[in-house]
């Protein structure tokens, strides 16, 4: 272990994805070892920019990622790829696929790649993703990138995990505006139109629907407005200036302290949920609390005993007990 933690740190990218691998597994002995892992490298990280990017299938994300991330690569910044994609159980598949959809920035050894295996459930994708953070930072990478698929929660997840949340438009999707959540707008901290060399008049056309939308809804950070941008990645069209928005977002961010405001908050939320995930999984391997839930529930569904009833029984019991958490 000693050995994958030193070689880590000297960006060693397949000690990395060994490490990775650790974080991912649901073999109680593994993820000890990823604990004891974590836990060496976690004061390592941190000093990476995270940036997490989504949008609907079809948008260009995987265009969009590669394009900015080989520009940044020429200013000799390090980039790793990581994806949040809670997989259909059936097909087992990921959005980042087997890397093919990013070929060129794939082989270069300033990049890492990181497709994400499905556990069926957002929560441990999401808790499996935090971690590979903490690993790749302390690989020495400079700015994370965490797609998501565009749908569902996954996007409030992501946010939930990064600096500087993006969401990918596709030309004309303004003239369905009223239809796309309005929650997942406020939380981005840039909107851009993809695809400008395609569709010139309907990307100024989109830009402009979203300004005159943005300008109805609260900012979402006060010190940083929100930017509606058009690009074109395969023309590298706007590609300059995207970066020096999001380096902007950052530096201001670290400056007036709502990064490290944000990132403090992240950090409670994370505790928080792993206190309830540990909590429920430790509940449902107590056989005899098992026993009290089923009367419970058939008792709750006959209408005899309210939910909320029979919730405090069952933490009652389990406190009781003084189970000690695995």
């Amino acid at each position: 272990m000693q050995d994958l933690y030193k070689k880590i740190l000297l960006s060693d990218r397949l000690a990395l994805s060994k490490g990775i691998t650790l974080v991912e597994s649901t073999k109680k002995n593994d993820r000890k070892k990823a604990e004891s892992l974590i836990k060496k490298l976690y004061k390592k990280s941190g000093n990476s920019l995270r940036v997490g990017i989504s949008g609907a299938p079809g948008v260009g994300k995987s265009t969009f990622i590669e394009t900015l991330g080989l520009f940044l690569i020429e200013k000799k910044y390090k980039v790793a790829v990581l994806a949040v994609d809670p997989s259909s159980k059936k097909s087992g598949g990921s959005i980042l696929g087997d890397k093919t959809r990013m070929q060129e920035l794939s082989v270069s050894s300033r990049a890492f790649i990181r497709p994400s295996p499905s556990s069926g459930e957002l929560g441990g994708v999401a808790r499996r993703t935090r971690e590979t953070m903490i690993l790749t930072e302390s690989a020495g990478y400079d700015i994370i990138f965490v797609e998501t698929v565009g749908v569902g929660q996954s996007e409030i997840t992501v946010a939930e995990m990064v600096d500087m949340f993006i969401v990918l438009l596709q030309p004309g999707s303004g003239d369905e505006l009223q239809g796309i959540k309005k929650g997942i707008i406020e939380i981005a901290d840039l909107l851009i139109v993809t695809k400008e060399d395609e569709f010139k008049i309907e990307t100024e056309r989109t830009v402009a629907e979203y300004k005159s939308a943005l300008s109805l809804l609260k900012k979402n950070e006060e010190e940083f407005n929100t930017n509606v941008v058009k690009c074109s990645s395969l023309k590298k069209i706007g590609i300059y200036e995207i970066w020096k928005i999001i380096n902007d977002f950052f530096n201001v961010g670290k400056k007036r302290g709502w990064i490290k405001q944000k990132r403090s908050d992240q950090l409670i939320k994370w505790m928080w949920e792993d206190l309830q995930k540990n909590v429920l999984d430790n509940l449902k391997k107590n056989q005899k609390l098992l026993k009290q839930f089923s009367y419970l529930k058939k008792q709750v569904l006959k209408t005899k005993i309210l939910p909320t009833e029979a919730s405090k029984k069952i933490l009652h019991e389990f406190v009781k007990n003084n189970k000690k958490i695995d």
